[in-house]
């Protein structure tokens, strides 16, 4: 499943996503994973949410970054959650040019069973079909 926090810069999003990961610690079976641009909110996370500063490894397109995702999930199969802040940040994109990173990844969440939580700024009116079908 992928679940979109949406909505302009300053809205609350990154609180927001940091709050469902901490609580997500709670209903999850698997191992919790938070993916940022950077390290800043790191230490406002949960001890039990593996944190990854993805801004240390050179993404610079949506395909890289469904790579990088992949990687991770090879390398730990007991993942059943990633959240992720800062999207368009992290894989320096327009919006229009990311269909096909949710088309995988919806892909990859049903394959896999796996919950997928993004924050993407943006005003919602503008929001692609693709993007706002996800929206919680």
């Amino acid at each position: 499943m992928i679940q979109v926090i949406h909505g302009l810069k300053g809205s609350g999003k990154t609180k927001r996503i940091i709050d469902l990961a901490n609580e997500s610690i709670k209903d999850q079976k698997g191992d919790v994973v938070f993916i940022d641009d950077d390290n800043r909110y790191m230490f406002d996370l949960r001890h039990e949410v593996r944190f990854v500063n993805a801004g240390e490894y050179g993404i610079i397109s949506p395909e890289m970054f469904f790579g990088f995702i992949c990687g991770m999930l090879a390398q730990n199969f007991d993942v059943s959650a990633i959240f992720i802040d800062a999207f368009y940040k992290l894989v320096r994109a327009r919006p229009e040019e990311t269909e096909w990173f949710f088309q995988q990844l919806e892909s990859l969440a049903e394959k896999r069973n796996l919950l997928f939580v993004l924050s993407v700024s943006g005003d919602d009116d503008l929001a692609p079909d693709f993007i706002r079908k996800h929206f919680i």
